[in-house]
Formats: C-alpha cells, structure tokens, sequence
C-alpha cells in the first residue's frame, strides 16, 4: 500500500488530510524546509552530499512536529518528502527501478507499470490532479518545457534519458495522463540483442556487414517494438573516424560511436514563434560535414531533406519509422515525403525511395513481450509497370525461430558497397544478373 493509501485510510482522530486543500502534515513539513532553506532543495537536485543533507533535515522536521503514519517509519516520511522536493513524488521508486520500462500515470489513482513486456498496475497514487501536474511540470522544466492550458501536451526528457509525454485536461478527459518511457542507462549491444532472442547470431551478422558498408538501413515497427534499442546497437559497428550527426525531437538515442553530434527540435514560445523542426535541423545537418545522419524517428515531411541527403552522397544514415511491415514502410515514407508539399510526381517520390532505402528491419512486440526481428528485407528496385516496390526477403521469423533464404541476390549498388568491405563474400550474397 502506498503513502497516500496508508494517509487516507487514517482515523479523523489521527490528523486531517484534506486533498482538495493539499494540507497534509507532510505538505507543511516541506513549507517549513523551503522557508528555513531555501536553496538547499535546489542543490540537492544536483548534488548526493545534498541531498543527504536534505534527508536529516526532513528527518529532524518529521521529528520535532510529531508527524505519524501507522505503518511507516520515521525514515520512510523522511524519503517520501525528500522524493516530493527532489524527485518525482509516489513514481519516484519507480524510476529507480530497473525491472521497470515504461510508467503510465492515468490521474491521480492509477498508476500502472511494464515489466518484462506486461502491464501491471500499482498501489501508488497521487494526491490528486494538482499534485500530478506539479510533478509534470517539474519533468518538463528541465529541458525549458512547460505544461499549461495554454500548452496542454508536451513531449520531453528526463535526465536520466527516458522519454515523457504529458497530457492535461482538457485534452485528458479523466484528469492529467503522463507517460514515461524508461531506457537502459547503457545502450545494448548486439550480442545482448542476440542473447534475448531479437535475432539470430546470423542476422546479426548480416546487420554489421551492412552498417560497415554504408548501406541506409529504415527500422520499422510499432510503439515499444525495439526499433531504438536495435538503432543503437547498431551503432557499434560505425567507424570510430566517422562524424555522426543525430536529429530527435526528444533527445534519447545512445550511440556507442565515438565522434557523435546531437541535436533536438524546439517547440514554439508562448508567442508561437521559435519553433525548429526536423526538417530545420536536417537541413543544417547537411552543412556540418556529416558522414552519417542519423534520426531517431522519421515522422513528417523532413523524409523529403532525408531522401535528398541519401541520394547525393550522404550514405550510411539509420532511421526509424513506424509501420506494420516491411512494405508499409516504404509506403509511410513516400506518404511523408509528399507532406513536405513539393509537388513531385508519385513515381520520382517512389524511384528516390527505392535508391535511397537499401536495408529494412521489421521489429514487433510479442504476447509474451519479447521484441523480436521479425523480417529482414533489401530494396531490390521500384517497379513502375506494377506500381509497386520489390523487396526481397533474406531473414525472417517462423514461429520461435529465424530464417534465411538459401540465396541472396544482391542490386549491383549494394553488392559492390558489401564487397568493398567483405572479402570474400559468403556464398549465398551474390550480385543480382
């Protein structure tokens, strides 16, 4: 049972908690430690000798203003007020834990948890809609953010990198939502990927031989399927002489590339002015002398500056996008392209798609919450008679295993950018007549 719980259950004998006042003995203990140290909250954000300090402090308040709760120590209220003034409040535990991935707060009386791929919904709460506010907005003003009426969703970062989206009413019907998406404070790597059952030792093979060889490589999936986790794994087998520029509209990619820029989007101000969108930052990326761009999720018209970028020179880029299949994929990103509004006909959109994508990942989520390589595919070429884009498959899941096709016929651009780099080629990658 969590704090809030074990409060409000309490006797009317025992103290007051009155939740739309927010006066709870706790509460007062916090005005009484901003007034008598203003800054110490503050540093302790930023400092563990100060937030142990904190933490006495709290402990020494609790204590001299006799404040109880049946069931917790004195220590406990102690931690649950420093977890109020520094951290995140009743999810602060959570962030902390690391059999937790993602963290769905759906107002103040439900909070539910993935673990292992499975939902499963928690004792905590909050106070009520304020309290859930307050703690949003303590996530989003870290990175110059803000939540308001006038700003009632937000995306954004903690520091720690996990990703959060908050939405308040009155886009949330039923009270205040925030969502946070946790992610290891290490990249995986592709063994680790291996390991877990993403892929096969085979696949992951083929994969290195084509970041190697600079082929650009789309990774597609839906929400939770590994596509960012696969992305930066990948990211081992980039030459560490190579400059890597990656654009996010969160910052959250973790490469282990050594020579990496990163840049982030900018929402508007309150005037709505200052905005600089993926499509601002690509188009600057191009004069930083990159030798791969990298970004983190292709989702509007800077698929149009992308497709330019891969067809005059700049090879080797990884993106991500969401689709339901390999096939799909291709056709979200020719629907992205046609968003940028520069009037090009359908089948030059479909030949530059069809130069610019050589290698696809298709990633899902399954029941059991294992994410898994579903398929791996080359683009072998765009048909203009069939109107449609022919893939060829060289990996794929059948069932609970992998498989690869017997032979592999490569388009003579990719197969010469492999066999500058494998010498001798395997057998079954042979050039396409």
């Amino acid at each position: 049972m969590g704090l809030i719980d074990r409060l409000d259950r309490l006797q009317p004998g025992q103290f007051s908690y009155e939740k739309r006042t927010g006066s709870t003995p706790l509460l007062r203990v916090q005005r009484l430690i901003l007034d008598r140290y203003p800054d110490l909250a503050v540093e302790a954000r930023k400092s563990p000798s100060k937030r142990e300090q904190l933490k006495t402090v709290a402990l020494q308040y609790v204590i001299m203003e006799g404040v109880t709760v049946p069931g917790l120590t004195k220590e406990e209220l102690a931690e649950s007020i420093l977890q109020e003034m520094v951290g995140y409040g009743p999810i602060d535990p959570l962030l902390k834990d690391p059999t937790v991935t993602e963290i769905m707060v759906n107002g103040p009386s439900e909070v539910y948890v993935e673990r292992q791929g499975r939902i499963e919904k928690t004792n905590l709460r909050f106070r009520d809609d304020a309290h859930v506010e307050e703690v949003m907005s303590k996530m989003v003003a870290a990175i110059g953010r803000r939540i308001d009426k006038a700003s009632p969703l937000v995306d954004g970062r903690l520091p720690d990198g996990s990703r959060i989206n908050a939405v308040i009413p009155p886009l949330a019907v039923n009270g205040p939502v925030l969502t946070v998406r946790k992610f290891s404070p290490s990249a995986m790597n592709v063994e680790q990927l291996v390991a877990n059952g993403t892929c096969s030792r085979e696949m992951a093979e083929f994969l290195s031989w084509c970041v190697k060889s600079k082929l650009n490589i789309l990774i597609s999936g839906g929400t939770g399927s590994g596509k960012t986790t696969t992305l930066n794994a990948l990211s081992q087998y980039i030459d560490s002489a190579e400059r890597v520029i990656t654009l996010e509209d969160c910052a959250e990619l973790k490469l282990s590339c050594a020579h990496v820029v990163a840049l982030e989007t900018r929402p508007a101000n309150i005037e709505g002015k200052g905005e600089i969108t993926l499509r601002h930052l690509l188009k600057n990326a191009l004069r930083m002398r990159p030798d791969r761009i990298i970004i983190g999720e292709c989702r509007g018209s800077e698929a149009f500056e992308l497709l330019q970028a891969l067809n005059t020179g700049h090879e080797g880029s990884l993106s991500t996008v969401h689709a339901n299949s390999a096939a799909d994929a291709l056709s979200r990103l020719e629907n992205m392209v046609l968003m940028a509004g520069e009037m090009l006909p359908d089948s030059a959109v479909r030949s530059q798609i069809a130069a610019a994508i050589h290698v696809i990942v298709q990633q899902a989520r399954q029941q059991d919450g294992r994410r898994v390589m579903q398929q791996i595919c080359l683009v072998t070429d765009y048909c203009h008679e069939a109107m449609r884009f022919n893939l060829q498959e060289v990996f794929w899941q059948d069932g609970q295993e992998f498989k690869r096709a017997a032979r592999c016929d490569l388009p003579r651009r990719v197969y010469r950018k492999m066999a500058a780099v494998l010498n001798p080629m395997p057998e079954w990658l042979v050039e396409a007549p």
